[in-house]
């Protein structure tokens, strides 16, 4: 068994002297064609995948970011411009107490849409989700600390998230560049991608 195993990991071996110029040009691989690769953006040949929130989780966010911006006087909204992705990453790489308000949160929203209308956040009409979510917010002015009851929370932290994740996106800077306005924080946009980080360099060492 082991052997019948290993055996497609083995290469099959050729002599040189069973090599000639037809067998050669036989194995070649047919040319590649001419010109540079199509290529196309991430979320226009599949649907987006979250890698921290659970699917229903996610769905909920997919719903709240639309909600809480949607696309306005020639601005991109959240999900023109991949937040839900954005925060998918951030949130997964946040301390566990973020991570909870997030969970948490969600939760609430896809419990009270089960509760009140049988079915998941994100399967709501927004007349449904406005009932929902419009409890949640506690405007207090100048009010820095976020609320202390967890539903209210998290809905202050996800709605800040989310505004700022969109003015502060490509597409926004973009579609202010397109209009002759002067983009946002000064184009220090980010990519729905997760980055790969280059590895630290070496602390010096000092001898004495």
């Amino acid at each position: 068994m082991q052997a019948i195993a290993a055996a497609p990991a083995v290469p099959a071996i050729v002599t040189p002297a069973l090599l000639t110029p037809q067998s050669v040009q036989a194995q070649s691989p047919p040319p590649r064609p001419p010109g540079p690769l199509a290529t196309g953006k991430r979320d226009a040949v599949a649907d987006p995948v979250s890698h921290f929130f659970t699917a229903p989780r996610f769905a909920a966010l997919h719903k709240l970011c639309h909600l809480l911006m949607p696309p306005m006087n020639g601005n991109p909204g959240a999900l023109e411009a991949a937040v839900p992705q954005f925060l998918d990453f951030l949130v997964g790489q946040s301390p566990t107490d973020r991570q909870q308000l997030y969970k948490s949160g969600l939760d609430l929203l896809n419990s009270r849409s089960a509760t009140q209308f049988g079915k998941p956040f994100a399967s709501l009409d927004a007349t449904q989700a406005d009932t929902i979510i419009r409890p949640l917010f506690v405007l207090v002015p100048w009010q820095f600390d976020l609320p202390k009851e967890p539903g209210a929370r998290f809905m202050a932290a996800a709605h800040d998230d989310i505004r700022v994740a969109t003015r502060n996106s490509r597409e926004w800077t973009q579609a202010a560049i397109a209009a002759g306005r002067r983009p946002v924080g000064a184009q220090l946009y980010f990519f729905p991608v997760d980055p790969v980080y280059p590895p630290a360099p070496p602390a010096p060492v000092y001898k004495g």
